[in-house]
């Protein structure tokens, strides 16, 4: 499982990402790339979905708990690696 690829692409799903650079990469700040508020908390459970994990996300707190695409992958990669060590 490529854990930074599946969440760059559903990254793109939710933001009109355009550069020149052709893909979206771990360094991108999520404010840059367009993500907003709501595009977050899709992203959020799509990611939950995909992973089958829980993201601890406050959907009332305006600041990101994310800055980067790298953050969500390092989170993700660590929720998963947890849940691995659960089953």
């Amino acid at each position: 499982m490529d854990v930074a690829r599946d969440v760059k692409a559903i990254i793109a799903k939710h933001v009109r990402f355009e550069d020149d650079r052709g893909e979206i990469q771990l360094s991108d700040r999520l404010e840059e790339i367009g993500v907003e508020s709501l595009d977050a908390v899709e992203i959020i459970f799509d990611l939950e979905e995909k992973f089958g994990i829980e993201i601890p996300f406050n959907a009332n707190d305006q600041q990101m708990a994310f800055e980067t695409v790298g953050d969500i992958v390092s989170a993700v990669q660590g929720l998963v690696a947890s849940k691995a060590k659960i089953a």
